[in-house]
């Protein structure tokens, strides 16, 4: 199937590193913008797929290419090899650039009909979703699935509304680390679903139909009630 969008460069509010980004308008009448953040894997045609699906349901959506400064466009597969891959790239990368290479994509976004702007991201990207949410201006709200390194941030406050997703039988992040995000965050919804890491991807196997549908209604129910 053909994406509906096309990839743009973008300026990193940061040190001014070219980032290239995927970009798609909604099919219909606009609602607001979103920034969705990669997985370990990359600005894949899945991730293009999941930016399609939102602008199907209304917001003009970019998802920027976090990597490159290390390795420009890179894409992988969800085979051992390019996990190990996908892990260095994504260790190398960090968190440093995250509030420049995202503030680039809201404000970027902001000058579209003065958008209100969400975040959403998955794996990497949901912790990025995070720190974004702390660090960044300009979100109105954020919606974070399974983010491992969020535990690592957890003193940060985001500044605008935000709801997590996280699955039960995930072993990469201990629902200890969840519930002590919880205590530290009472005011935030944590959603916790009987599925494992990667539960949203219908490319591998931990995916999870019946939880796929609901977080999904719920980050729309988060965007639709941050914009009233």
């Amino acid at each position: 199937m053909a994406h509906k969008g096309e990839m743009m460069t973008l300026k990193s509010a940061g040190d001014g590193a070219q980032l290239s980004a995927y970009h798609v308008t909604p099919f219909g009448d606009k609602k607001g913008g979103l920034v969705l953040v990669q997985e370990i894997f990359g600005v894949t045609d899945h991730i293009k797929d999941l930016c399609d699906g939102f602008a199907a349901d209304g917001y003009e959506v970019v998802a920027p290419s976090l990597y490159d400064r290390e390795e420009t466009g890179f894409q992988a597969t969800y085979s051992d090899e390019d996990i190990a891959r996908s892990l260095k790239l994504q260790q190398a990368t960090g968190y440093d650039h995250v509030k420049g290479d995202i503030q680039a994509a809201i404000d970027f976004l902001h000058t579209r009909n003065n958008l209100r702007v969400h975040i959403t991201g998955y794996c990497y990207g949901g912790s990025v979703a995070w720190v974004a949410a702390c660090r960044c201006t300009g979100l109105t709200s954020a919606a974070g699935y399974y983010g491992r390194h969020i535990i690592d941030h957890v003193e940060e406050e985001p500044q605008c509304e935000t709801i997590l997703h996280f699955g039960e039988q995930d072993k990469a992040i201990p629902m200890e680390w969840v519930r002590d995000i919880e205590a530290a965050h009472p005011d935030i919804r944590v959603y916790v679903y009987d599925a494992d890491h990667g539960f949203n991807s219908d490319r591998r196997a931990n995916y999870d139909e019946d939880a796929t549908q609901q977080a999904r209604e719920r980050t729309l129910e988060l965007f639709e009630m941050a914009d009233l």
